[in-house]
């Protein structure tokens, strides 16, 4: 599969860029524009109005777009407007440690329905139970034709074994998920570590104009890093690149699932935040919401907890910034629910090295649903080029 492309103007308009950049170019001009006519597709795109047609009625002729009229022209005829193909979906399919997210969502990644699934406590049945989410959901919407399923997970994927190889924080039998589905629907499954997900759903649905470089940072039960460098994902020898989050930062610190001690994602993780808050008052919360839903009565332990996690946050960026020199660092987690604050604290850290320059931070384009988003870019970028 060609690597995912950064969808700009300017790439489009050199005659050596390949064929399958300006058709993707020109679906997501139809994306974002929507109802858009072939003229004014030709002007925004900067490809010439012949190259532009061909590709419309090749994406037409194959279903991904669909025609429409959009208004009255000053003379003549109505001008056809072209729309995504709302009856071509996604299932996107997002798999926590205890809990996965099943969504369907259409080609624009626009998300018509959702739901949660609670996973069993026995680990031979959580496979068992995903499956038949997906396979209920799907029977639901009898009438919409999937594409396939975007599957994000946490740890990392191979994709030369298909199947998990590194997943410390899961205590279920992950590594067989994509065969199992496979098997189960008879649908094609796209699955990848939940961060590369994100990054490429920012690059397919996002704000990443003029963005060349760009790492994308998952915060939850662990700490997940995804690499986009020069038009591609970055995936390093057995899929590993980006693991930052099992980094040593602190030799001496608690034990990590993966097996080191105090690596990031030991101090900066929901986790991290959780037990911060136990260390302060002695009680246990149940989950980073609920520290969250804390902090915004102006609870001072909730905040001091969130605190020291955002510090912890800041310091491993910058590992990340003076390693990658990215454009951006996109962050994703609850924690954005506290993003001014979270920005706030982590810039400061980052200021305290001796920094040429710091990348841009930012929330997700649509935080709630990044990794949701996630799954339906995987699927959009392997059916569409």
């Amino acid at each position: 599969m060609m690597p995912m492309l950064l969808l700009e103007e300017k790439q489009s308009a050199s005659n050596r860029t390949p064929r399958q950049i300006n058709r993707n170019v020109i679906f997501n001009q139809v994306r974002m524009r929507q109802p858009i006519s072939r003229a004014e597709l030709a002007r925004v795109s900067g490809l010439q109005r012949s190259t532009v047609s061909l590709i419309v009625e090749e994406l037409l002729r194959e279903r991904w777009i669909v025609e429409g009229l959009i208004g009255d022209a000053p003379r003549g005829r109505k001008p056809t407007g072209l729309h995504v193909n709302e009856k071509r979906t996604v299932l996107a399919v997002d798999v926590h440690p205890a809990q996965t997210t099943l969504a369907v969502a259409d080609l624009s990644g626009r998300i018509t329905t959702q739901r949660e699934l609670q996973l069993p406590s026995e680990p031979q049945k959580v496979i068992r139970a995903i499956v038949s989410g997906i396979k209920k959901i799907i029977a639901e919407h009898a009438d919409c034709s999937f594409e396939g399923i975007g599957l994000t997970v946490p740890g990392r994927f191979s994709h030369q074994l298909k199947k998990t190889i590194f997943a410390p924080n899961v205590g279920w039998p992950i590594a067989q998920i994509k065969s199992k589905v496979e098997e189960a629907t008879g649908l094609p499954v796209v699955v990848d570590n939940v961060a590369n997900a994100c990054v490429l759903s920012e690059v397919w649905f996002g704000s990443t104009e003029e963005m060349h470089d760009i790492v994308l940072v998952n915060v939850s039960e662990g700490i997940g890093t995804g690499i986009f460098v020069n038009g591609g994902l970055v995936r390093g020898a057995g899929e590993m690149a980006g693991e930052f989050g099992h980094v040593q930062i602190d030799r001496d610190g608690i034990p990590c699932g993966c097996g080191s001690r105090g690596c990031w994602e030991t101090l900066a993780s929901n986790r991290a935040g959780l037990r911060y808050y136990k260390e302060i008052t002695g009680e246990s919360l149940p989950s980073i919401d609920v520290l969250l839903d804390l902090a915004e009565k102006k609870d001072p332990h909730a905040n001091e907890a969130l605190t020291r996690m955002f510090r912890a946050l800041g310091q491993g960026l910058h590992m990340i910034v003076t390693t990658l020199a990215p454009s951006q660092i996109v962050l994703v987690g609850e924690f954005t629910r506290a993003w001014a604050r979270a920005c706030s604290i982590i810039s400061d850290e980052l200021r305290k090295f001796p920094l040429p320059a710091l990348p841009m931070l930012r929330m997700a384009t649509e935080p709630g649903t990044a990794r949701l988003r996630g799954g339906v870019a995987l699927v959009m970028s392997e059916k569409l080029l």
